[in-house]
């Protein structure tokens, strides 16, 4: 199980320092998010910036863009790190595609299906020398020339994840890509019920292994030094749990726990605006499933006791800072808790 980095900078000029400092300290991938910056940017400083370590989305907004967009993104930023780069896609829900990116909304499954096909014709297409030749009912991507082709590159093949909660994107993980990202609200019980045999019908649809779709997910935790600020960091974590626990499209991993009445009372808060409400509904035994909290080392240990056989890569939800004194020791226990 390898252990990754989020990096969620204030301004992008600190990508390259954060990619860097979380490669020395030792972790084995850097991942960025679709918030506040372009991920792709981002991935451009810190494929100059660092040598060994992974590189990814968690996750860039699909349906934002067109797959030829994407395409050239992930085919420079492959080249430029020398092969270390995994694609992460996610859908969105409406609201956003609709009212924040100003684009259309249709078909999620069916349409991310059609995306991931597409983006791989095109890298095949490139690699290859020859035009892309794909049409289908959301996309359709066959015109081309030598003039906007970018040629073939070292290593042509890009690992494509997609986020994934409910069952319908884990059959297509199954049927069609190299791995998943889990959503943060996610438990170790829902991934065993729930996400991995949703894998495994996709995988047998196909005809493929399961083994070769790899999860990944960050964790929510609350990590520090002393009890205080164990404490002070729950709270950001609950205020968060809170906040993804009223999305309607994160309701069965509730449901699976008995919580299903929680979320739906979370949702009529988040409606009227009564933000501050919210997460005094989050209990105990909801911060204990869904979340991690202690020293850095305790917290380490107990992401792998969860983990261990069910993900291939973990990350936890505090966004790498490069300052605060117990990432290293985060690092070293979990590399020894393995």
């Amino acid at each position: 199980m390898r252990l990754e980095a989020s990096i969620e900078p204030d301004r992008v000029s600190e990508v390259p320092y954060l990619a860097s400092e979380a490669e020395r300290l030792g972790f084995d991938g850097v991942l960025f998010r679709e918030t506040r910056h372009d991920p792709f940017v981002m991935l451009s400083l810190a494929a100059a910036a660092t040598k060994r370590v992974r590189l990814g989305t968690s996750i860039v907004v699909a349906f934002a863009r067109s797959p030829t967009v994407v395409a050239h993104a992930s085919w420079d930023i492959q080249s430029l790190s020398g092969g270390r780069f995994a694609l992460g896609l996610g859908t969105q829900v409406r609201a956003h595609i609709e009212r924040r990116f100003g684009m259309t909304w249709s078909s999620p499954v069916a349409r991310m299906r059609e995306f991931v096909t597409a983006l791989r014709e095109i890298w095949s297409a490139w690699q290859a020398g020859r035009s892309p030749n794909f049409r289908g009912k959301h996309y359709r991507v066959d015109l081309s020339s030598w003039y906007f082709e970018p040629g073939p590159i070292e290593n042509p093949e890009i690992p494509v994840y997609v986020a994934a909660v409910n069952r319908g994107m884990c059959r297509l993980a199954g049927e069609l890509c190299d791995g998943i990202h889990a959503h943060p609200l996610n438990s170790p019980r829902y991934v065993r019920e729930v996400m991995l045999p949703a894998v495994r019908e996709g995988a047998e649809k196909s005809g493929r292994s399961p083994d070769r779709v790899k999860l990944s997910a960050t964790v929510f935790a609350a990590v520090g030094l002393d009890s205080e600020e164990v404490e002070r960091n729950a709270e950001a974590v609950r205020r968060m749990i809170a906040f993804y626990a009223s999305t309607p499209q994160y309701r069965g991993v509730l449901a699976l726990h008995g919580w299903e009445h929680v979320g739906e009372e979370l949702s009529r808060l988040a409606r009227e605006r009564r933000w501050d409400e919210m997460p005094q509904l989050v209990n105990e035994e909801m911060m204990r499933e869904f979340s991690v909290a202690g020293r850095p080392s305790e917290v380490a240990q107990e992401v792998v006791r969860r983990y261990r056989g069910l993900l291939e890569s973990v990350c936890i939800s505090s966004p790498f800072d490069g300052r605060s004194p117990w990432w290293a020791e985060l690092v070293r226990s979990f590399r020894s808790s393995l």
